[in-house]
């Protein structure tokens, strides 16, 4: 059954795959680039491949388990990646390995580079990093939910598995395929309207169109080494805040206040709350610190670098305007521990997301006061609502796997060559979906050996996949029946 299930949704995702690249390939038709080799040839494969797999049994209805779910999930994320691949193999003088890793990164929205000279590569592959980095943003196969019912399938363990945040059983409306279609038009949406705001400010409509996919994905790709900072335009970096920080609230809230028409609902959520309340107070210190420490002359440009690369960095896009490695004091490690935190649950940004942070402060506290008052019952609330014991033993369960896996993971990159400030950084980077680093990784990933790099890809797959997903399939118990 498990076969059936992989092969035919193998199938789906290799289509859905192939029609993705007709369009870096019309754009390198556009500007009279050479693409057939680059574009073509993998476009014509994927789609022959997924004809293929899928039609065989279309007819036929499945209903998958929670641990096909899983399967599935952890399975096409490392598909997509090696899929993503061929084409940036194929069309850069890169190896496999680099080229596996810039697709990773891509597709699960790292940020994280290999590669410098980007204002001299063809535009259809410049394109094609960015929209990689647009369908990994809501998980490829979420947004696929609502074309899975043409294969049978019922889906639901993937969406849950896929949709990142603590509350994945939460549902928006009665059905899966509705609540997919209502997150995607709402993703939609605010890229066309990040790609119009950009293009009204001044950039071009390719760079437009290409930023907005990496601003509303919180990806963080440029198709310039200077990332935004090449535009020299406050108007286009506070579009890019604005954005940033739409992506990063929970696409749940969004749909409230969107389709009920409730406005107020992104205070009223605590988690969104938190959030916006936590960007402020670290853009007040950073804004603080820069100008004390004599690195501004005066306050307005201080304010501008730190909001934006506060609200970069949080978000776990990546955007640069400037070199924050390079700011005085704590402020790099600073803004390193902020992409821990990363955005909401239910959003494209990464980390271990605010929800999670609020609970465990919640938790904390919680223990404090039981320390003074041994037997009263003290439930932990969030907003008027009591949290339930297994939300909270859930997430403290991931901060204890997340923790684990990133001394192994920093350990292994030591090992494999880094500095201690260069491989905390780097497994921060990759487990964050963030993409700069410090040290060595600062900028990108170059001077990074083979081994590293193969890391590098491992912990940005658990850290867009919430590491549950990627740990459970290696017990015992996983695949016993």
């Amino acid at each position: 059954m498990q076969l059936i299930v992989v092969t035919r949704t193998s199938g789906l995702l290799a289509s859905i795959f192939s029609l993705s690249l007709s369009i870096p390939l019309l754009v390198g038709l556009w500007y009279g680039e050479d693409v057939s080799s680059n574009f073509a040839l993998p476009m014509a494969v994927t789609l022959i491949l997924g004809i293929l797999l899928w039609f065989p049994g279309r007819r036929n209805s499945l209903r998958i388990s929670c641990r096909d779910g899983f399967l599935i999930v952890a399975m096409f994320w490392g598909l997509l990646s090696l899929m993503g691949a061929w084409p940036l193999f194929m069309a850069l003088n890169i190896s496999p390995l680099e080229a596996l890793f810039e697709s990773a990164s891509a597709i699960t929205t790292t940020g994280a580079t290999i590669l410098t000279g980007l204002d001299a590569l063809p535009r259809s592959v410049l394109f094609f990093r960015q929209e990689l980095q647009w369908m990994g943003g809501m998980g490829l196969i979420v947004l696929g939910i609502a074309v899975l019912p043409m294969l049978g399938i019922g889906g639901m363990q993937l969406y849950r598995a896929e949709a990142p945040g603590p509350m994945k059983e939460e549902k928006m409306t009665p059905r899966l395929a509705s609540t997919a279609r209502a997150l995607w038009l709402i993703y939609l949406s605010l890229t066309a309207a990040c790609a119009f705001a950009y293009w009204l400010f001044g950039m071009e409509p390719f760079d437009a169109i290409a930023h907005s996919l990496s601003t509303v994905s919180t990806g963080g790709f440029s198709t310039h080494d200077d990332s935004l900072s090449w535009f020299h335009s406050s108007q286009i970096e506070g579009v890019a805040i604005l954005f940033m920080l739409l992506a990063s609230l929970n696409f749940g809230v969004h749909y409230y206040a969107i389709y009920r028409r409730k406005p107020l609902h992104y205070w009223e959520d605590i988690e969104a709350r938190s959030f916006l309340i936590l960007v402020l107070v670290i853009v007040v210190v950073v804004c603080l610190m820069l100008r004390l420490e004599g690195s501004y002359h005066t306050l307005p440009p201080s304010l501008r670098d730190a909001s934006f690369e506060v609200v970069s960095v949080i978000t776990s896009t990546g955007f640069a305007t400037v070199d924050f490695s390079h700011w005085p004091d704590f402020l790099p490690v600073l803004l390193i521990f902020v992409s821990f935190i990363g955005g909401c649950g239910g959003s494209t940004a990464g980390g271990m997301k605010v929800l999670r942070v609020v609970l465990l402060f919640k938790q904390g506290m919680r223990e404090i006061r039981k320390l003074i008052h041994p037997n009263a019952i003290l439930p932990a609330y969030l907003g008027r609502h009591v949290v339930d014991q297994r939300i909270m033993n859930a997430v403290w369960g991931f901060f204890a796997a997340y923790t684990l896996v990133f001394v192994v993971l920093m350990l292994l990159m030591i090992h494999a060559g880094l500095d201690q400030v260069s491989a905390f950084s780097a497994v921060a980077t990759c487990m964050n979906n963030l993409g700069p680093g410090l040290g060595k990784v600062a900028s990108n990933f170059q001077e990074v050996s083979s081994l590293g790099k193969g890391i590098a890809i491992i912990a940005m797959l658990l850290g867009r996949l919430e590491i549950f997903t990627i740990l459970i399939l290696l017990t015992p118990a996983f695949w016993k029946d």
